[in-house]
């Protein structure tokens, strides 16, 4: 009997190029959350080439947890696992709520483990409850993940610093304005593998413009070494702090829901329907993946939606297709000049590609808030204050200047905010009372994921 095509092992270099493609459909998306979070803390060039590296090699890890599977834990589809975007937001605000910043990461770290090994004790109860977050919920989320990046992509836009003297100005702005344009071109005119890649290609277009103007330093290259190792705990033992765990616990709920929502969709476009036992599977990876990443240096793992959409144009539907991207992602983290690349890439240049990077993150959660049934006035309300609740840290910085410390960790999160208040709304308004919720108000989670697949297959289209 022939193998079902997500078993079926490619040519070696089919295999390759084809994993290639994949490492370069996510590699932005990946290497954002550690340039965030690190010049948030203000780390030097080398160590940030050395968090880069270990987010892709932890990266790596998962995707190997999530593709071949061990025991109880992997989906065993061609699921693609990286640093998840949720997180960047909650990380900031412990970063910005920690006086001594080299206490920053530990801490973050910390919570990343607590949040891993309870979120793997309850993934077989976590796939029973999704029913409790509906699109009206993970929609909310996912948009309030999109703009809460967007002023970071802003800040980038202006340059490194804002004490340097060219904080904003019209050089930084253009070279943002270019790259951007580079990217939209690219997406517009472009088709099939360049188009997927087409914020990476923006990257290095925008980095090669940046050359005469004297922005680019090509210092972190020069400096790297060919081969490394992500040594463990590199900046510090484990810290756990009880608001920093709250914190990322909301956050790992939003990544399950994601997760449980992408291995769904994953399911129906390679002919293998993720049922209770395969999502309880992929969860386990999910949050092992993201307990073990801290040891590395790395952050919360999940899974990445745009590689569904390279699955569904490619046609190939080999999971150790993605486990060969993953091999790729732990090179990458094994060899800090690979990792350093993204070093060079003036601040500018990621502004403009991530104001498409994280704005299309925003899209995506509208694109899930289609399906909420916003006709119903209960639904309306719950995204209205939801999403006012999650904006106040953004619009509002200073809002809960007066709370204690270890509150404003959670509360400075307008993901952990949002999430939380549309999780309680949502129980209020669809469940508590014992009505019965008009079968349009609730999609079921097997639905969503038929929808996500059409809209995957129609986003892949080239």
């Amino acid at each position: 009997m022939a193998d079902h095509p997500v078993d079926e092992k490619l040519p070696p270099l089919k295999m390759a190029t084809t994993g290639l493609q994949h490492v370069a459909a996510m590699y932005a998306g990946v290497v954002a959350p550690p340039l965030i979070v690190g010049a948030a803390i203000g780390l030097s060039a080398t160590e940030l080439t050395f968090l880069t590296g270990a987010c892709l090699f932890t990266a790596g890890l998962a995707t190997f947890l999530q593709t071949l599977g061990i025991w109880k834990i992997g989906a065993r589809l061609p699921f693609v696992n990286g640093v998840t975007f949720a997180g960047v937001a909650p990380m900031t605000a412990v970063v910005a709520s920690t006086d001594d910043k080299s206490d920053a990461l530990p801490i973050i770290f910390g919570a990343v483990i607590v949040a891993g090994l309870l979120g793997f004790l309850a993934a077989p109860v976590f796939c029973k409850a999704i029913r409790f977050f509906p699109p009206v919920v993970t929609g909310t989320v996912i948009t309030l993940i999109g703009i809460s990046l967007l002023p970071v992509a802003f800040g980038w836009a202006q340059g490194p610093s804002p004490t340097a003297d060219d904080f904003g100005s019209a050089t930084n702005l253009g070279l943002a304005g270019i790259t951007l344009l580079i990217v939209l071109l690219l997406r517009r005119f472009t088709r099939g593998f360049v188009k997927q890649i087409a914020v990476l290609l923006g990257l290095i277009a925008g980095t090669l413009v940046a050359i005469p103007f004297g922005v680019t330093d090509f210092g972190p290259i020069a400096d790297a070494d060919v081969v490394g190792f992500p040594t463990p705990f590199h900046f510090g033992a484990p810290q756990f702090q009880i608001a920093a765990i709250v914190s990322m616990c909301v956050v790992m709920v939003v990544s399950m829901t994601e997760s449980t929502a992408d291995m769904l969709a994953l399911g129906e476009i390679v002919d293998r329907p993720a049922d209770e036992k395969t999502i309880a599977a992929g969860l386990r990876a999910d949050t092992l993946g993201s307990a073990l990443s801290p040891v590395f240096n790395g952050f919360m793992c999940s899974a990445f939606a745009q590689n569904i959409g390279l699955v569904a144009m490619t046609k190939i539907r080999s999971r150790y297709v993605v486990a060969a991207g993953g091999g790729f992602l732990v090179l990458m983290g094994l060899c800090p000049m690979a990792a350093s690349l993204i070093a060079v890439v003036p601040r500018p240049v990621l502004g403009g590609a991530g104001v498409v990077l994280f704005g299309s993150v925003a899209a995506s959660g509208i694109q899930t808030l289609v399906r909420a049934s916003l006709d119903k006035d209960n639904n309306v309300l719950i995204v209205a204050v939801s999403l006012a609740v999650g904006i106040v840290p953004i619009a509002a910085p200073e809002f809960y200047h007066s709370f204690p410390e270890n509150a404003r960790i959670i509360l400075d999160s307008g993901i952990s905010t949002g999430c939380v208040a549309a999780v309680l709304l949502n129980l209020v308004f669809n469940h508590i009372g014992g009505r019965e919720r008009d079968a349009e108000d609730v999609t079921h989670p097997m639905e969503a994921g038929n929808e996500i697949t059409e809209s995957s297959r129609a986003a892949a289209m080239p």
